[in-house]
């Protein structure tokens, strides 16, 4: 074991993160977990769900990308485990399912048991905000792979939803609306350019700004929103037709991934808030403002299609709910393209 320490791997240092992180995981529990971690495997009973029809899991997986960076200048990592609950269980949630249960996993150079804590505090906390249990992970230390002060930060959920309940667009017809749910800021998609045009490190990320209403790390550090429990409340009182997470490729590669053949999305330009964040940054890089339409959210993070007559109850019942939403668009026939600004 000593010859192991020596090598860069530090056995004890991995058993001293785990007892740190048990609590965090402990309040993620919900039923039809069968075992805490520590096992091979994390086990999940689907004995809960023997009413549905024909029971289907869905499952997601994603990383937080180069947003870690803006951690390792800030040495703050409680909230980056959120983001990476976030884009599994957003993209989960696009097809209707409920998110069962989550595992992550910790890439490092050096295991510091306190720093893991705090990482898998944030995972715990974006399990909770999802509704799904965190049975397992793994936290491997890579010594002369990563730095010693760095780690890559992924994970994969899993959820169910009966099969005749699954959203996938069949359904969307010419005349939907198109409803545009806020976002909380950048999320977790564009950071290569945002570093490139901020370039935040220690002498910055401390620097308040205006625009924001605080340092541009914290800014840069918000959270994605998770927004499973805004669409599983939705879905019981409007019926959902089409649902798309806004993320890497933002509107122009996402939107058109919830459409039946032969229809477009038309998304008009203007007709939601655009947060600060993407107006600094438009101004910063001097960028087309169509394009950062296709790199960005621009402040909406989840797109949902309603049929028309179904708009004005999604929206108060979002609204209700304390949610941010507009109407951005409505889908048309088409067999030439499937989106267009207007």
């Amino acid at each position: 074991m000593d010859n192991y320490k020596l090598s860069g791997v530090d056995i004890a240092a991995g058993y001293e993160s785990v007892d740190i992180i048990k609590h965090h995981v402990a309040k993620t529990r919900r039923d039809g977990v069968l075992a805490g971690i520590g096992g091979f495997a994390g086990l999940f009973s689907l004995a809960g769900f023997k009413h549905m029809q024909e029971p289907v899991l869905a499952s997601g997986t994603d990383g937080v990308g180069t947003k870690l960076k803006i951690a390792f200048v800030m040495d703050k990592h409680d909230t980056v485990g959120i983001d990476c609950v976030a884009y599994s269980v957003n993209d989960i949630i696009c097809t209707g399912a409920e998110p069962l249960y989550f595992l992550d996993y910790i890439a490092c150079g050096k295991v510091v048991p306190e720093k893991v804590g705090k990482i898998v505090e944030g995972v715990a906390l974006g399990c909770q905000m999802a509704g799904c249990a965190l049975i397992g992970g793994e936290t491997a230390e890579m010594p002369g792979f990563y730095p010693e002060d760095e780690y890559d930060l992924a994970g994969t959920a899993v959820g169910i939803i009966d099969k005749k309940d699954i959203i996938d667009g069949a359904k969307i017809v010419q005349g939907d609306v198109l409803i545009g749910i806020a976002s909380s800021g950048l999320h977790s998609n564009g950071y290569s350019l945002v570093r490139k045009l901020l370039a935040p490190d220690a002498g910055n990320v401390g620097r308040h700004i205006a625009e924001f209403g605080r340092t541009l790390g914290e800014e840069l550090l918000e959270p994605t929103k998770i927004y499973v429990k805004t669409i599983l409340s939705l879905m019981e009182n409007v019926e959902i037709k089409g649902i798309c997470n806004i993320t890497g490729g933002g509107f122009l590669e996402n939107v058109p991934r919830m459409l039946p053949p032969g229809f477009c999305a038309k998304v008009k330009i203007g007709s939601w808030d655009v947060l600060p964040i993407f107006d600094y940054l438009k101004d910063i890089g001097k960028l087309d403002p169509a394009e950062m339409h296709n790199i960005f959210n621009m402040g909406v993070g989840m797109v949902i299609a309603v049929a028309a007559r179904d708009c004005d109850k999604a929206l108060q019942y979002l609204q209700n709910i304390g949610e941010k939403a507009y109407i951005i668009g409505e889908i048309a026939k088409n067999s030439e393209k499937d989106f267009e600004y207007v």
